[in-house]
């Protein structure tokens, strides 16, 4: 290729890397596209798709394009690795055709009949095999390219400190990246990059910054000291200069508290100390997800929950029901429900007790629901009104909030999302008589980290491990 040409795509490169992202967008929905027609013609042994199946494809790609969006499949590549991003296409392909699926079935029961699972299941594996293999291909190609100088933005660091060491290894230790550090410029003391083995070389001082741009042909210029007067100062050495500035964020500092995340509030930039993850669409979505798997559940499970009341009535006199008062959402107490384990009236003298092992106040039948947890199903009710979430922090009872608000560091702050049924503390143990401050911990990093797919995780960990446990009694 020409050397003028050759500049030209790699200019085009630097400064729309991000077309790519819009490339996988149609890259994607191509390779589903041959996927299914592959399908239709290995199965139906027809070149045409007829109309059931165009429908069923049309689906299939709203659906995709919804959790890939969700799923935050389409992010530049810069910032990521192809591991992370097939777990992701992965699990939100499995969404769509499992939404698809769900729609037709529901909507044209015939439809199934015959070869048409045959055939969207060879769709479903082609599908993810043509996805993965073109980004596997596009991944390489620019791979390649990268490490050969296309697409290298120059960078040069104003001031050094850990957070710029660091980026810098990052960076020149990842040459797919497409971006290089080539040097730094400070008043300060010669070779205060070195680090280990790695040495970011001094290329001058801050009266040489403009001239090192040019002659460098820096394309930007990352201000790593967090210091006002130098950022100014090197806002003032650069003012004939065309080259973007940025200012490096001390992720280090950030990091020592679990608890901090960066976001954008309506593109103004703010540090979360402290806040719900459930404003906004997040809510909505999560509410929905609740409410309707709720549903389905309460149907499915119908005759359980018979044979559960009509043993609870055998066992002893008294309600199928056990309510109970306990603190949710924004503080708010409400009435939770459980299948009665013990004999009416147990706490009348004792008042609330914390529930230990070897304790004999339940019923036989009652102690076999709680050994199982079959007593907290009734709560699906709780979620169908919105009270609980499927899955979110155990609510206690208001007397125990009273004392643990003020001996457990930031215990109210579980109450900044619904209480759940379970959640991750219980998958990891934390259930029953243990330590509430491992309990609260793991009920903040779920308030941290939350996401659609995080709560299915919990909900699967808990269908496979979770109902019977040596902490429930």
């Amino acid at each position: 290729m020409p050397l003028g040409l050759g500049n030209i795509f790699n200019g085009l490169f630097k400064q729309y890397g991000h077309t790519v992202i819009f490339l996988l967008r149609f890259v994607d929905s191509a390779m589903l596209m041959t996927a299914a027609w592959l399908a239709n013609y290995f199965w139906l042994h027809e070149y045409t798709i007829n109309k059931d199946y165009r429908i069923v494809i049309a689906l299939g790609l709203l659906a995709t394009i919804i959790f890939f969006e969700m799923g935050q499949v389409y992010r530049p590549w810069r910032n990521d690795t192809m591991r992370g991003e097939t777990a992701r296409i992965v699990r939100a392909w499995v969404f769509a055709i499992v939404t698809v699926i769900s729609i037709v079935t529901l909507i044209r029961l015939h439809f199934w009949f015959g070869s048409s699972y045959r055939w969207i299941i060879t769709w479903w594996g082609l599908g993810l095999l043509f996805v993965l293999t073109a980004r596997s291909l596009l991944s390489l190609l620019l791979k390649w390219l990268r490490s050969r100088g296309w697409s290298q933005g120059r960078i040069i660091l104003v001031g050094l400190n850990q957070m710029a060491i660091a980026v810098s290894q990052q960076l020149n230790h990842s040459s797919w990246a497409g971006l290089q550090v080539i040097g730094y410029v400070d008043d300060r003391t010669q070779n205060r990059g070195l680090a280990g083995d790695f040495l970011l070389p001094q290329l001058g001082k801050m009266e040489d910054l403009a001239a090192i741009v040019t002659r460098e042909a820096i394309d930007e210029v990352w201000i790593a000291f967090p210091d006002e007067a130098l950022a100014e100062r090197a806002q003032y050495q650069l003012r004939h200069v065309p080259v973007s500035i940025r200012l490096v964020i001390d992720c280090f500092a950030l990091k020592q508290s679990k608890f901090l995340s960066l976001n954008t509030v309506a593109g103004i930039p703010t540090l979360d100390f402290s806040v719900s993850p459930l404003h906004g669409i997040n809510g909505y979505i999560k509410s929905f997800v609740d409410r309707l798997f709720a549903l389905i559940l309460l149907i499915l499970i119908s005759p359980l929950l018979s044979l559960i009341a009509i043993g609870v009535k055998l066992s002893s006199k008294g309600p199928v029901f056990y309510r109970q008062e306990r603190i949710g959402w924004n503080n708010q107490a409400f009435t939770m429900l459980k299948f009665r384990s013990m004999p009416v009236n147990t706490e009348a003298k004792t008042g609330a007790v914390w529930a230990k092992s070897g304790e004999n106040r339940a019923t036989r039948f009652g102690g076999f629901l709680r050994k199982t947890s079959l007593d907290e199903l009734p709560q699906l009710i709780n979620v169908l009104k919105g009270d609980m979430s499927l899955v979110g922090p155990r609510p206690e009872r208001p007397d125990f909030v009273e004392v643990f608000k003020d001996q457990i560091p930031n215990y109210m702050k579980k109450h900044m999302v619904k209480a759940g049924i379970t959640g991750w503390a219980q998958v990891n143990g934390w259930r029953g008589d243990t330590d509430l401050n491992q309990r609260i911990e793991h009920d903040l990093y779920y308030i941290q980290h939350w996401s659609v797919w995080f709560d299915l995780e919990i909900a699967l960990r808990t269908v496979l491990t979770g109902f019977i446990n040596k902490n429930a009694y």
